[in-house]
């Protein structure tokens, strides 16, 4: 019983981090795209680019 209970512990405390770890790479991508838009140019035309480069993908 003993076995099992730390098994669970584990299993729990890694999914835990592994979440934590999964909302922190979201976190960066984001930033990096924010950082990307708003760093040179205007706003407006920064996004216009991304859906230009999108479309031209597809």
């Amino acid at each position: 019983m003993k076995e099992i209970i730390e098994y669970l512990k584990a299993r729990y405390l890694s999914e835990k981090a592994q979440g934590i770890v999964e909302y922190a790479l979201i976190l960066a991508f984001v930033v990096a795209i924010a950082a990307y838009v708003g760093g040179t140019g205007t706003l407006t035309n920064k996004i216009k680019d991304v859906f230009i480069g999108v479309e031209n993908a597809f």
